[in-house]
């Protein structure tokens, strides 16, 4: 799925008609150097030297922060280790992380009910999918595209490409801008952008790597869905949650994630594989007149 996803990056970056072709060549060599891991590290951590007491929690605290100050400081003057993750494998999240340029899936959220093997590709991709996609275009986000394939901080746009860039996400940034999290409060799309680019871009990449994978295969509906409505509702189950006003106010002011209703909806309305797959007309409220797309 992940080298699926990664091809059709390939593939949407090479067609974009707003980079120049200097631009893409950089974009194309960043994405060829991302590494994917997936489950758990190569070489798991030694915690032997780490003594735990089951009557002592307080001291088992102490040791377990001077046990992790040494093993940073161990690090002082040795090369960079690639193979280090920054999540435990039973960590239902997932990241990208600029300065390694690479993309960390933990076992854990690759489990039900976010990614079940049982199912049909159509909510997989949807789910998991969207995911990947979401990971991966975070290196091509307001702040993964400061980074250059070697986890470098190195500026490889021109000056008319970033600015084309910039004209994009700024469309993303409206949108968000005019959704209302809680009272008179928006989103501050301005700290929400990065995610923002990512949601949108991330399902549609796992939509075109999904389409791709299933090409010339008969697909059948279930439970009263198709395919493709299947799909967006893979996509949107991972979101569903129902936060109380006082943390919604607090995640609007200090959190770079739009709330769970706009990583849907505000994705969703920029597709119009969405609308299709739907049946939406032009005058329904998940249509947009002029949708907002980066990569």
């Amino acid at each position: 799925m992940t080298d699926q996803i990664e091809i059709a990056m390939g593939a949407e970056i090479a067609a974009l008609d707003w980079m120049s072709p200097e631009t893409k060549q950089e974009a194309l060599r960043k994405l060829h150097a991302i590494r994917n891991k997936i489950g758990y590290p190569d070489q798991w951590r030694d915690y032997s030297a780490l003594t735990i007491a089951g009557d002592d929690y307080f001291g088992n605290v102490m040791r377990a922060e001077q046990f992790e100050d040494r093993r940073e400081w161990h690090k002082l003057g040795k090369p960079v280790d690639r193979n280090e993750w920054d999540m435990t494998p039973p960590t239902v999240n997932a990241y990208f992380d600029a300065q390694m340029n690479d993309i960390n899936f933990p076992a854990g959220v690759l489990q039900p009910p976010l990614y079940d093997p049982k199912l049909d590709d159509a909510p997989n991709y949807g789910n998991t999918g969207s995911t990947i996609g979401h990971e991966l275009t975070h290196a091509f986000d307001d702040e993964g595209r400061q980074f250059d394939d070697k986890g470098n901080l190195r500026d490889w746009w021109t000056r008319q490409d970033a600015k084309g860039f910039e004209e994009r996400i700024d469309c993303i940034r409206g949108q968000y801008a005019g959704y209302v999290v809680v009272d008179d409060i928006h989103i501050n799309s301005k700290l929400t952008s990065g995610e923002d680019v990512a949601d949108i871009g991330g399902t549609l990449l796992a939509y075109i790597a999904w389409k791709k994978q299933t090409e010339g295969q008969t697909l059948a509906s279930r439970d009263g869905f198709t395919p493709e409505q299947r799909y967006f509702v893979g996509m949107a189950q991972w979101a569903c949650e129902n936060e109380r006003p006082e943390n919604l106010r607090v995640n609007a002011l200090t959190n770079p994630h739009s709330p769970g209703f706009a990583r849907v909806n505000g994705v969703v309305t920029n597709l119009p594989a969405f609308q299709q797959a739907f049946s939406c007309k032009a005058s329904q409220p998940m249509v947009k007149a002029k949708v907002c797309k980066v990569w």
